[in-house]
């Protein structure tokens, strides 16, 4: 029977070994498609953000004009 950190040691190592193999079976996008992916997150979020501050600043007017 191995001792308990020699158990832990060779788990470690075997998930080690079946994590780079499953990494080479991975399809990695191409530097460019990855510049293209990162552009539309930004400018996604840019979108978002703008739409975001005209709801905000729709809402503080109605307050202000309304209610404060």
């Amino acid at each position: 029977m191995q001792p308990e950190h020699m158990k832990v040691i060779t788990a470690l190592t075997s998930f080690i070994k079946e994590s780079k193999a499953e990494a080479k079976k991975v399809d990695w996008p191409t530097k460019e498609k990855t510049a293209q992916n990162t552009i539309l997150v930004v400018v996604f979020g840019i979108v978002t953000a703008l739409f975001l501050g005209a709801v905000d600043l729709v809402f503080v007017t109605l307050l202000e004009r309304f209610i404060l």
